[in-house]
């Protein structure tokens, strides 16, 4: 086939079986790549009630439909698996350059299977398929376990994909290390690895590159692509300061999320920004993601002090806003070392940085004492109390092997209306925006199968900040004064507009920055276009928005089968019962009634049950999902 390498590649750790499935177009067609073919193994591999830690439980790399060709961006890599943080479906995307590697070696997709008595590492060189012995790297942090094995195997050549000492521990929210500075990391596929005794998947191909059907219109449309990108007026913010130069234009919009999100704005959050992080000399380099057209990650650097020898990738908006102003912390060196420890040890950083808060608060409450923490004080701004908490999560001790269960097991656990604080949705922390004034966040966030995460459907347009979001508004809602993130109305529109945009941008590979981070340069329209011209499998715009669709009730359906319902998508305690506490948006909250009317139009738009949240028969065989629909009639999670 055209634009793909030709297998799915099995390992079983349980058993040491290692077998190539050849890949079937019919997948393809049916779910273009990454994240869609991901999603149709899961649901096949994975049976109901399956043990997130357990050998029932699979990990799946998936690479992208364009990635390992020139198209812009194209590196990103979807890992799914089923979430030990929420029990449910769950994908991360990281950049880097693992996933065209695996393609160069022969391979679109690795499913590793079942548990290893003892740790292993996978071995991949093109047709050559090990599995070795990973026991002496056990206990590494990421960097030197990229580092040992690249020894070991004496080439510096390979592409790693691994885990730290939190993997190992399995913390329910510990990632999956690509490219050494890249990270899978939201929802726990890292425990994955780690119950699995994994230590890291390593990858290097030599085939030929990937073939393209029609290459002279696939590079007529690349050139015009890059073209757009490079000349978009926030391409240049992108690449100089990176996605932290956020923070000090939402700290005075006043929906910079501050401690735990009791407030909206933080005095000297500027301390944290992208902006000063350039300007005081941290920002060592930048660098970028397979056929990146932005390069917009960060090297940063500590000199000297008390955390002088710090270096890692980032941070990222995420990272700053979670670990710096979710915390109350805005001494940049410490949040510079929060950030590196979670890069070595393997942890989410939005995550890491959620169950903090949530520990601060209950301080602060004295719901939690200096009993309970072995004599630390958890005061909100306290940056060596964050880099302390964040090696107790890694290493689980202390309370940090309470944290390391996420705010949502914590909180039950520790009681006394901690649940109240306790940020989450399905039991993943939030991703960092103030959702009582971003209405359309509000309802994305919480109806994304994977949890509270932006990273699914981040509704940008509704702002309608770029004639191009305004064109958009306008094409999905059928005027431009819809607009407006204060407005409920449509949203549910937006957001599925968004979730099957996100979708089709996964499974193709392509960076969320240029599908809808520059002004939506990378329409539906080129990336059919882009695999069409690839692949020769002609699809049109409305086909892969369809795809989009199959795709999401797929994911859903995996989290019904699991008990999921309409109970599961509803946004944090807080949101609806506390206000924003000060700026232009100074006593805005939830509203159930309201949120109830848009969850109710989202589920209308997708066939839906209003009353349960659970898909029909009807709209499953609509989407190609007979074979789901009869599965979920046999368990009476259908209507």
């Amino acid at each position: 086939m055209y634009g793909f390498a030709p297998y799915i590649l099995h390992v079983d750790l349980s058993s040491g079986n290692i077998r190539k499935e050849p890949l079937d177009e019919r997948l393809c067609k049916e779910y273009l790549g990454g994240r869609g073919i991901n999603a149709r193994l899961l649901w096949d591999l994975v049976p109901q009630g399956a043990d997130p830690l357990g050998p029932e439980n699979v990990l799946i790399i998936g690479a992208g439909a364009l990635s390992g060709t020139h198209a812009p961006s194209s590196g990103r890599t979807t890992v799914t698996f089923k979430s030990p943080a929420t029990n449910l479906y769950a994908k991360s995307s990281g950049g880097g350059h693992f996933g065209p590697e695996m393609r160069f070696a022969g391979y679109n997709h690795i499913v590793v299977h079942g548990c290893s008595q003892t740790p292993v590492y996978i071995w991949i060189e093109d047709d050559r398929v090990e599995i070795r012995d990973a026991s002496h790297l056990w206990g590494l942090n990421v960097v030197e376990t990229d580092e040992a094995i690249k020894q070991e195997l004496g080439r510096d050549d390979i592409e790693t994909a691994c885990i730290g000492p939190a993997g190992e521990n399995m913390v329910k929210f510990a990632g999956v290390m690509l490219s050494v500075g890249c990270a899978a990391a939201r929802a726990g596929g890292g425990a994955v690895m780690g119950s699995k005794k994994l230590k890291a998947i390593v990858v290097k191909g030599s085939k030929s590159t990937i073939k393209v059907a029609e290459p002279e219109k696939y590079g007529k449309l690349i050139a015009e692509i890059i073209h757009d990108l490079s000349t978009y007026p926030s391409r240049r913010r992108l690449e100089e300061i990176g996605t932290s130069a956020l923070v000090p234009l939402r700290n005075e919009m006043h929906i910079l999320p501050t401690r735990n999100y009791k407030d909206s704005y933080l005095e000297g959050a500027y301390s944290i920004s992208g902006q000063y992080i350039k300007e005081a000399g941290y920002l060592h380099r930048r660098s970028g993601c397979n056929a990146c057209a932005t390069g917009c990650h960060r090297y940063t650097v500590v000199d000297s002090g008390p955390y002088a020898g710090t270096q890692s990738s980032g941070p990222e908006y995420e990272t700053v806003a979670a670990l710096g102003a979710g915390c109350g912390v805005t001494d940049t060196e410490a949040v510079l070392r929060a950030n590196q420890l979670c890069n070595d040890y393997g942890l989410d950083t939005i995550s890491t940085g959620g169950v903090i808060q949530w520990a601060m608060e209950c301080f602060e409450k004295g719901v939690i004492t200096e009993k309970d923490t072995g004599g630390l004080a958890l005061n909100w701004g306290d940056g060596a109390a964050l880099v302390e908490l964040v090696e107790q999560i890694a290493l689980r001790q202390g309370i940090g092997d309470l944290l390391a269960e996420g705010v949502a097991k914590a909180s039950k656990q520790v009681g006394q209306d901690s649940w109240k604080w306790a940020m989450h949705v399905k039991g993943l922390e939030y991703s960092r925006a103030e959702i009582r004034a971003r209405t359309g966040y509000a309802l994305a966030l919480a109806v994304n199968p994977r949890g509270a995460d932006h990273l699914h459907s981040q509704v940008y347009a509704e702002f309608g900040s770029t004639p191009e979001a305004l064109a958009l508004i306008k094409k999905i809602c059928g005027d431009e004064k819809y607009a407006d993130a204060l407005l409920p109305d449509k949203r549910a529109h937006i957001v599925r507009w968004h979730e099957d945009q996100y979708a089709a941008t996964d499974c193709l590979g392509v960076c969320t920055f240029a599908s809808v981070g520059h002004g939506y340069q990378v329409t539906p329209e080129r990336l059919a276009k882009l695999f069409s011209y690839l692949t020769g499998i002609s699809i049109s715009e409305e086909e892969l928005l369809n795809t989009g669709r199959r795709i999401i009730n797929l994911e859903k359906a995996f989290n019904v089968r699991e008990g999921a319902a309409r109970k599961d998508d509803y946004p944090a305690w807080r949101f609806f019962n506390e206000p924003i506490s000060s700026g232009p948006y100074k006593g805005r909250k939830l509203d159930y009634d309201v949120f109830n009317r848009m969850l109710d139009e989202y589920y209308e738009l997708h066939g839906w049950s209003v009353d349960t949240g659970l898909p029909t028969a009807a709209t499953l065989r609509e989407v190609g999902l007979e074979d789901v629909a009869v599965e979920l009639q046999k368990i009476g999670r259908i209507t």
